[in-house]
């Protein structure tokens, strides 16, 4: 009695997941088929005993017998061995070191490769590889190249064997080149040398000349033979499906080549060992002189249409032939005209051979149906649809639609063509009856405009009219459009179609001039802007300049009025942007803009916020010190305003108004702005701001320190003064060298010219492009007498002479550390005179100048004054305590720069000592003097000062005494402010962003007591120059501090309003609108009692505020109760299938019911007791009104519902009860689980019955077979 087991789907989807298809057998069981099921062991095949019986067994591998190939390691070790004479590098000190370490570095960076070197007793180089195969390999080619010396040898094979040493793109060379570590090197084509060169090792070249010896050997042992066999038997030689030539290759392991029918060679090539090619040789003859003997041929005719069906797929018929009769059918060539077909093969073959040919003629037809060529897309149907259906039904016809045929061509089996042709004539007939056409002439210019924007138009013409329009290409320029679809919609879409032409003829097209600096902004960001505008007028279409064209000209097409009223809009648009894109430049003091941009940025935020502009400073590497603001003029001036205002309160700016007639102000400012800029320049950088050109205004602005804007005062009134009377230019040219030099230390030599003359002269800006052009203004008596000194001055520069002078050797060094530093000053200041100091080692005192003759001398003036400061030079201690040294310094040392630069002094500050503690030292007896009196008998005074507080300063005598003073002045002080403690963390601001903001607007350091010392006394240390500014500026934030506590407890008083818990989500409203607009209302803060807290009583609402406003909002929320008392919540049965209908998608519907009728509609949640029952909540006649709306919906709705449902039985017919019984799963005989003749389903989670891959499992005889 056999068992069956029964398993579930998954289970044996399992199971089989692992066996070859070939090797599944599946049992169907069902009531109608009875066969037995499949036993175990052919479900599930058992698994392979261990290797070694697989070798001696003699079953058929099973399902599990693959072998498993062992992986390999990824990563290998090579060790390599370079003898002593071999080495490259022998002459090493010290191993490991030099060339070789070098290139073993080299090597290991370019392969990837690790590399380990060691040295043998007998002093050879032993290098162990490890790494990837392909990176060992190319390690090894380059040790052997670069650490060992180099042989070479050549090898002579013939010239025909060298491309078999080469392989396939070189591919075997290379492979060899790596295996033997050598370099191959063969002649090329045209070289007749038959030598190959090698280069390596002698091991390695030993290798690869075996290697190409065995290459070479091997090819002597082939042959290649061509055998002439006529062409009409070659099919006879190849077999059906080459199945003949294979066999014969396979068992003579020759190479068979037999040329294609298509090619007209008639030659068989051989190739391959000479034996077994002399055997495949004779057997084709043998195969040629049988067939030649027995064969006769029969010819027949056959129509050309019917040839290719004659030869099949591929070929396949012919082959077909030719396996089943021993026949070859010759068919002539495509491109010939001849219908004649050669049988040739045994006679008593020919008879079955011609029937199967005529059969393979006749089994196809071609057919065509007559279908008008515009019915032919809707025959195929949308992404072939409908033709897919007849395709799929007979796959083997093939259906041909040709563009502007009336016909559709079938062609295939003549049963499959006949059934095809009946359904697509069905088709067309139906098409034909219920399908119409007509094609109407509008002109092509219109066409886009009938599409619309992606379409839009056309295709809801489309959709309306269930038609399909097909309007021609641009490019074609053709006026016809053509509408298909049913009848009655034809002449639908027909009539818009000419309705929207005839109103398109009637439209008006208008240019508007917009620059085109406003263009991107009117389109807006990803096209929001103009998207607006063309949602607003829909008609009108709006066409922008392409950006490279800088065409200024917007065109807009559409109806007259729409046109119209979309130009005023867009007018008004752009007047706006013109107003709001006003600019203003102001200039500031590069060293306040950092002030202006405040902590963050924050003033200059806030300023941007206030005024609504936009403002632009400088970058902090430029030189500009000019802000623009950009905005409504009203607004720029504001924010000009302000900017100025910030200068003003942080620095001693004057500002001075000169009223000078604005018909001069060109002429003062120049060309490029060179005069005014000129004039700024002398004064000390003054900022001089003339009003906008065409305002009227006379009034020009000179701001900057007091003593600098009174000397630019005068200057200008008296250029506006001589450019009132009489005004004259000269343009000189000098070199930009000269320039310098000719204006003087100081401006000095240039300020005598203009006082002798009352000439103003002005030189080239840096960013001007000519550099030599020197202008000259003023009088022109006064010009000219200017004029003449200076081309007297050039003329003096030109003329080149040669001096000398004697400088002591010990100060040359001075003029040349630094490269040279202050040679290059001179030669900038004095013309570009050269000064050449003598070798160092060299005893010379001689220094040579060259250069202009005016320039020589003021050139060895300045050196000799440099010398005399150096003799002069004296060194002086300046005591300033340590911790002060930074402060002193200042950021980057800039303050110690200016005092070095103003005193001409050097200032060389302590070594910082990181303990620094007051100790009493011995007095260090220094190079062998005697100790000072009393030196080493005294202890040093604990009252001097300390080595790391004296501060260094070198140069004249007088010099350094005003630097000491200058140092002094730099120390900083402390004083003390009270300042209550409890408004200490406010000062310091969240993170100690307040106080920072103060150290760095005051330029002190504020330090705040600790708070556990609880000190009223905050210390400010500073310059004392600073410090009254920033306690001013402290107390002034206190005054600020104790008014916001004064507010902050005026805003602290509490109401509390006691209002029913019904009541509160309708105060809250949704999403708290409600309750925010209260609290925004009337600027309070409104508590509702937390509802999981039982302490706290539920009806209590809490308002904190001012106490007026407080009370204000009381009064609104009883005010909402009051009108909540007057409510009044109605229940309403609602049938629950139209729930969602009148809900709505995301509750839109209900939302709009609930506005319109200002009532609340609740719906029953999933699992209420009574799932119809809604409840409506309002005033009294609004809910009856309400609810006689949701009633009617109801009705509207329930009609939809029932009118579905019914459907519903008719599209989904209810599943027989039979369908319904469980699934028997997949059964099978003999289970080892079922050996018991127990009915227990096997136990899945047991290791034993269903033992894991490479789990240790006790030992017991299971259905898997022996563990492995």
């Amino acid at each position: 009695m056999s068992s069956v087991a029964v398993l579930t789907q998954e289970s044996f989807a399992e199971h089989r997941s692992g066996l070859v298809p070939q090797q599944i057998k599946v049992a169907t069981l069902n009531s109608e088929e009875e066969s037995d099921p499949p036993t175990y062991k052919d479900a599930f095949p058992p698994l392979p005993e261990k290797a070694a019986c697989l070798e001696n067994t003699q079953e058929p591998a099973g399902a599990w017998s693959n072998k498993i190939r062992p992986i390999k390691a990824s990563v290998i070790t090579q060790v390599f061995h370079v003898p002593l004479e071999e080495r490259k590098y022998k002459d090493m000190n010290q191993f490991g070191e030099g060339e070789q370490a070098k290139i073993c570095l080299e090597i290991m960076q370019r392969t990837g490769a690790h590399l380990e070197l060691s040295l043998a007793k007998d002093q050879g180089l032993s290098i162990m590889v490890s790494g990837k195969l392909d990176a060992v390999m190319k390690a090894r080619k380059d040790i052997v190249a670069r650490l060992q010396t180099q042989a070479s040898a050549t090898v002579a094979i013939p010239k025909e064997h060298h491309r078999f040493v080469i392989g396939k793109n070189g591919e075997k060379l290379q492979d060899l080149e790596l295996k033997t570590a050598t370099k191959i090197q063969i002649p090329r084509p045209e070289d007749p040398s038959h030598q190959i060169r090698i280069t390596g090792t002698k091991e390695g070249i030993e290798k690869a000349r075996h290697e190409v010896l065995l290459i070479s050997a091997e090819q002597d042992k082939r042959a290649v033979e061509r055998l002439e066999v006529e062409k009409a038997f070659h099919p006879f030689i190849a077999g059906p499906y080459n199945r003949l030539v294979g066999e014969i290759m396979q068992e003579t392991g020759t190479r068979i080549n037999i040329p294609p029918p298509s090619v007209s060679r008639t030659e068989i090539v051989f190739t391959g060992e000479k034996e077994q090619l002399a055997q495949a040789v004779a057997r084709i003859k043998k195969i040629y002189e049988e067939k030649k003997k027995k064969t006769t041929t029969i010819a027949v005719e056959v129509k050309k249409s019917q040839h290719k069906y004659v030869i099949g797929p591929k070929g396949n018929s012919l082959q077909e032939i030719l396996e089943r009769t021993g026949v070859s059918v010759e068919i002539p060539p495509s491109d010939s005209i001849s219908e004649t077909v050669i049988l040739r093969g045994e006679p008593e073959k020919l008879g079955q051979a011609l029937t199967e040919v005529y059969a393979k003629a006749n089994s196809f037809t071609v057919s065509s149906v007559s279908a008008p060529s515009w019915l032919h897309r809707f025959i195929i149907g949308k992404k072939g649809q409908n033709l897919a259906k007849i395709t799929q039904q007979m796959p083997k016809v093939h259906i041909e639609f040709t563009e502007g045929e009336d016909k559709i061509t079938l062609e295939g089996p003549t049963e499959d063509v006949n059934v095809a042709q009946e359904q697509i004539e069905a088709m067309v007939k139906d098409l034909v009856s219920r399908m119409d056409y007509v094609e109407i002439n509008i002109d092509h210019k219109f066409h886009r405009h009938l599409i619309g924007k992606s379409g839009a138009n056309i295709n809801r013409i489309k959709d309306q009219y269930k038609v399909s329009v097909r309007i021609p290409p641009d490019s074609e320029k053709s006026n016809l459009i053509r509408i298909e679809g049913d009848p009655q919609g034809v002449q639908q879409a027909k009539r818009e179609l000419l309705e929207l032409a005839s109103r398109m003829e009637n439209e008006r097209t208008k240019d508007l001039i917009i620059e085109q600096r406003f263009h991107r902004t009117i389109i807006g960001q990803k096209g929001e802007r103009i998207r607006e505008i063309r949602d607003k007028f829909p008609e009108v279409i709006i066409n922008f300049p392409d950006p490279t064209q800088k065409s200024d000209i917007v065109q807009l097409r559409g109806p007259k009025n729409e046109v119209e009223k979309c130009t005023k809009y867009m007018q008004k648009m752009v007047a706006d942007l013109v107003e709001n894109s006003y600019s203003i430049s102001v200039p500031i003091f590069k060293q306040f803009h950092k002030n202006i941009i405040g902590k963050g940025g924050a003033n200059i935020k806030k300023i941007r916020e206030e005024s609504n502009t936009k403002i632009d400073l400088p970058a902090e590497n430029s030189n500009s010190e000019t802000i623009i603001i950009t905005g409504k003029r009203a607004n720029c001036e504001a924010a000009r305003s302000r900017i100025l205002s910030i200068q003003k309160d942080l620095a001693n700016i004057a500002e001075v108004e000169v009223s000078i007639p604005a018909k001069l102000h060109n002429s003062l400012i120049g060309t490029k702005g060179r005069l005014i800029r000129s004039i700024m320049e002398e004064c000390g950088g003054v900022h001089i701001h003339f009003p906008v050109e065409g305002s009227g205004s006379d009034t020009v602005v000179i701001r900057g320190p007091s003593s600098d804007v009174e000397k630019a005062r005068k200057q200008l009134l008296h250029l506006a003064e001589e450019k009132q009377t009489n005004s004259f230019t000269v343009d000189i040219r000098a070199k930009p060298e000269y320039h310098k030099f000719l204006i003087g230390k100081g401006g000095g030599k240039i300020r005598k010219v203009r006082d002798s003359t009352g000439a103003r002269i002005i030189f080239p800006a840096a960013e001007d492009r000519d550099q030599e052009l020197v202008t000259i203004i003023g009088k022109e008596e006064a010009v000219r007498e200017a004029q003449r000194e200076l081309e007297a001055l050039i003329q003096n520069l030109d003329n080149v002479v040669e001096d000398c002078m004697l400088v002591d050797p010990r100060h040359h060094r001075h003029f040349v550390i630094r490269r040279g530093q202050v040679l290059r000053e001179i030669a900038e200041e004095y013309g570009g005179v050269m000064v050449s100091f003598p070798r160092s080692g060299t005893q010379s005192d001689r220094v040579t100048l060259k250069g202009a003759k005016d320039c020589v001398e003021a050139a060895k003036r300045r050196i000799q004054e440099i010398i005399e400061d150096l003799e002069a030079q004296v060194t002086m201690e300046c005591a300033i305590p340590q911790k002060f040294h930074r402060s002193v310094m200042g950021p980057k040392g800039s303050r110690i720069q200016q005092i070095t630069r103003d005193y001409n002094v050097q200032i060389k500050f302590p070594d910082r000592e990181e303990n620094p503690v007051h100790s009493v030292e011995p007095a260090v007896q220094e190079n062998g003097d005697e100790p000072a009196e009393g030196r080493d008998s005294k202890e040093a005074d604990p009252s001097s000062p300390r080595r790391c507080d004296i501060i260094l300063i070198s140069g004249r005598k007088e010099k350094c005494e005003a630097a000491k003073e200058a140092l002094e002045a730099l120390v900083p002080v402390t004083v003390e402010v009270e300042v209550p403690f409890d408004l200490h963390r406010y000062i310091i601001g969240q993170k100690g962003s307040g106080i920072r903001k103060m150290m760095d607007e005051f330029e002190v350091n504020i330090q705040v007591p600790a708070p556990e010392l609880q000190s009223d006394v905050i210390a400010i240390t500073g310059l004392a120059a600073n410090l009254d500014r920033a306690k001013a500026g402290l107390l002034e934030r206190v005054k600020g501090l104790q008014a916001e506590q004064e507010d902050r407890a005026l805003r602290s008083f509490k109401l509390s309003v006691s209002v029913d818990p019904k009541y509160h989500p309708k105060i809250i409203g949704r999403k708290g609108a409600v309750i925010t607009q209260i609290r925004l209302e009337h600027d309070v803060n409104i508590q509702f009692p937390d509802k999981d807290d039982g302490n706290q009583p539920q009806d209590q609402i809490t308002i904190t505020g001012y106490e007026k406003n407080t009370e204000a909002a009381r009064e609104a929320i009883l005010k909402i109760v009051g009108e909540l008392e007057q409510m009044v919540s109605e229940d309403v049965p609602l049938d629950h299938r139209v729930h969602a209908r009148i809900i709505g998608a995301r509750g839109k519907a209900i939302r709009k019911v609930m506005d319109e009728f200002k009532v609340d509609i609740r719906f029953p949640q999933s699992g209420a007791p009574d799932p119809n029952c809604v409840t409506v909540t309002g005033l009294p006649e609004n809910v009856e009104e309400a609810i006689d709306h949701i009633l009617n919906l109801e009705e509207e709705y329930l009609a939809d519902v029932v009118d579905n449902e019914a459907l519903q039985v008719y599209m989904k017919p209810p599943v027989p009860e039979e369908c319904k019984a469980p699934s028997r799963g997949f059964v099978v005989r003999d289970a080892p689980w079922t050996a018991s003749n127990s009915e227990k389903a096997p136990d899945m989670s047991s290791s034993e019955e269903f033992p894991s891959f490479g789990a240790q499992v006790a030992p017991k005889t299971l259905p898997w077979g022996p563990k492995r």
